[in-house]
């Protein structure tokens, strides 16, 4: 059974009493933002049902989202556009939405869990935990912020552009998805650097 707060508890016996988890959503996706989320939880706190995002159903990870944002001791949410991850690469406009999200806090925290093996600059101690979304509470709790929150985003994208189908997929390479992209070319929110090996040689970059 998964001690949701052991990483917390590490850093607050180390000296850091307010400890944040970051993570973030939509890495991976060919078109849409890349969404980050910060969250302070407080102490052994039991939020029922809290897991890693990817492993919760749509309907669940919407309860979740209310129900963290209304026990955390603060959260935050940020993102970069697909504009910026053309322009900067994805693993650098990931870090600009950790940075974003963890600007949003109204409380500065001591020590930031970060889910991965690539350390963002947020200018305070700073842990890196592989796997930390299915291993810290905070951690957890930012990867339901950050992946509903891009859902949202991704449902508003597909009123705007509906031939994608972002509701369904959400922008990641999915079969229907790609056959649209052959179909109809890419739209304003597709990742061009994303795109280039996909549509190369099919006159539709």
């Amino acid at each position: 059974m998964t001690d949701w707060h052991f990483y917390e508890e590490e850093a607050r016996r180390d000296g850091y009493p307010l400890v944040c988890g970051i993570d973030e959503a939509g890495r991976g996706p060919l078109a849409g933002p890349v969404f980050a989320a910060a969250v302070i939880l407080p102490p052994q706190v039991q939020i029922e049902g809290l897991n890693d995002s990817k492993k919760l159903s749509p309907n669940k990870r919407e309860e979740l989202y209310d129900v963290i944002c209304g026990t955390a001791q603060a959260y935050g949410v940020g993102f970069a556009t697909e504009g910026e991850i053309d322009e900067i690469n994805i693993l650098r406009a990931t870090f600009l939405a950790m940075r974003r999200a963890f600007d949003q806090l109204n409380l500065c925290p001591d020590c930031a869990l970060v889910d991965g093996n690539r350390m963002p600059d947020l200018g305070v101690e700073t842990r890196l935990i592989v796997k930390g979304d299915s291993l810290s509470a905070s951690i957890a709790a930012a990867s339901i912020l950050a992946k509903v929150s891009r859902d949202r985003v991704m449902c508003r994208i597909d009123e705007i552009y509906p031939d994608y189908g972002f509701a369904k997929h959400k922008g990641y390479g999915t079969a229907l998805h790609m056959d649209r992209l052959r179909e109809k070319g890419p739209c304003p929110v597709h990742r061009r650097t994303f795109l280039k090996k996909i549509l190369a040689g099919s006159g539709n970059e």
